[in-house]
């Protein structure tokens, strides 16, 4: 058997399996998982002792994103590097529009910046509006294999977009293999309750949590549900923080809907106390940080099942831009730098507990992600012929995390001084040692655009 490279003396985790073989590489991908010392390269991993998992995809990550006069700090190679270093070898990005711009447009200027990555790169396009000329954008999309569209429904005047424009898309997507990425929070209640903050001058960070209620994201996400069903079309909720939402998506797919609930790293293990902290801008994000027992029942939605997969929602903006105009959370920026501390955070907090199995974490995290991006097997699996995309973790590795020992282009991270155990040592990206020693030892740009085959159910 012909190998470039073995991972050997690990235990691999991929696709509802697991056991101690060894990983063999050719060419850039998996060629076999062989019996333990069965094959030998010139070229090496030891990981005895240690856990191997396909890469991690992050299925929610803004690379260089505009949004009112704000845009965030890092480009694909600062994203990507950032990345790998945290144990994911692919991101998904998105294509959104600024009013007036085409989503075609955005997207091919999007696509265009995958090759300065350290590694690949998929990408949602975005509709705001519909127009005379949407309907041939969304089939020109799918036909370069775009094939999943992000809409909001809040942020009026910027990114929002109203019932007719999700029906639309919605059900011109559905024969084209394609399907809507949902941002869910109603707008008219996110207004109401603003206002009424701002009258009582408690619209400053420190309140943010109070401006974007619970009830908001889940009246939004029970509407688009029901569009969703009518049409008998597949959507995908990003970034869910309520357990009522994930439970209304749940329900939906018990009854034949194809519906599907993505968390966040940020809302499974942070709290709205960090408002209270010396800091709350740093934690302004939409749909904001919820309280402790909130947070508390999303996990258990996690660990049961319910939510399809953990992304980072990764916005990479810096606390000068966080302060800019941190006394009316209507207008400053929101988001949190988190691609690098997604999956460390995620499996300290449930797989070390001992919540999630390791067989779990690589669904969520790499598998489902993948799948739901119709880049599945190439990535998110370690079976023969996927992509040699392999993070290889010392589950016993403790570390505090740091904006320091961090690679993100940002200066700070929500989890400044947090401890954890479980870090992964070394990562491959097609076959090529990228992370050695928790330290990025090739820095090359490998990046490829991923075009996503039709998804299908």
């Amino acid at each position: 058997m012909r190998a470039d490279l073995v991972v050997r003396g690990g235990t691999v985790v991929t696709d509802g399996w697991s056991g101690p073989v060894d990983v063999v590489v050719a060419d850039g991908r998996v060629a076999a998982l062989v019996e333990p010392g069965s094959v030998r390269a010139a070229d090496e991993v030891d990981a005895s002792g240690r856990v191997v998992v396909p890469g991690g995809v992050d299925p929610h990550c803004h690379v260089g994103f505009t949004s009112g006069d704000f845009t965030s700090l890092d480009d694909h190679r600062q994203c990507t590097t950032a990345a790998v270093a945290g144990g994911t070898t692919t991101i998904v990005d998105f294509a959104i529009p600024r009013p007036g711009q085409a989503p075609a447009d955005v997207a091919a200027l999007q696509r265009a910046k995958a090759p300065e990555g350290l590694c690949d790169s998929a990408l949602h396009a975005s509709v705001v509006e519909w127009d005379g000329t949407t309907a041939e954008q969304l089939r020109q999309l799918a036909d370069e294999g775009l094939r999943t569209v992000k809409m909001f429904t809040t942020y009026r005047g910027e990114t929002m977009a109203d019932e007719d424009t999700f029906l639309r898309v919605m059900k011109t997507l559905g024969p084209l293999g394609g399907m809507v990425i949902a941002h869910c929070e109603a707008n008219h209640l996110i207004e109401e309750q603003q206002a009424e903050q701002a009258a009582a001058g408690r619209i400053s960070a420190a309140h943010h949590h109070e401006t974007r209620p619970e009830l908001a994201e889940d009246a939004s996400v029970a509407q688009v549900l029901a569009i969703a069903e009518s049409l008998g079309t597949p959507v995908y909720f990003v970034h869910q923080s309520t357990p009522t939402a994930v439970d209304l998506v749940a329900t939906a797919r018990r009854q034949g809907v194809r519906a599907h609930s993505e968390a966040v790293a940020h809302h499974l293990t942070l709290d709205d106390g960090v408002y209270g902290g010396a800091h709350p801008e740093r934690f302004v994000c939409c749909p904001p940080l919820r309280p402790a027992a909130t947070v508390r029942e999303l996990g258990t939605r996690l660990v049961s099942g319910a939510i399809d997969t953990v992304g980072s929602d990764h916005c990479c903006y810096d606390t000068a831009q966080k302060t800019t105009i941190d006394s009316d959370v209507r207008l400053m920026p929101n988001g949190l730098p988190g691609v690098e501390t997604r999956l460390v955070v995620v499996q300290d907090a449930f797989v070390r507990t001992g919540l999630l199995s390791w067989e779990r974490f690589v669904e969520v995290t790499a598998a489902a992600p993948a799948r739901l991006n119709g880049i599945y097997p190439r990535k998110g699996s370690l079976l023969p012929g996927s992509d040699a995309d392999i993070a290889v973790w010392d589950p016993a590795a403790a570390r505090t995390i740091t904006t320091a020992g961090l690679h993100m282009a940002t200066d700070y991270t929500p989890y400044e001084g947090r401890e954890v155990r479980g870090w992964p040592t070394t990562v491959l990206v097609g076959g090529h040692v990228v992370v050695d020693g928790s330290q990025v030892v090739d820095d090359t740009a490998r990046g490829r655009h991923l075009p996503a085959a039709p998804l299908r159910w």
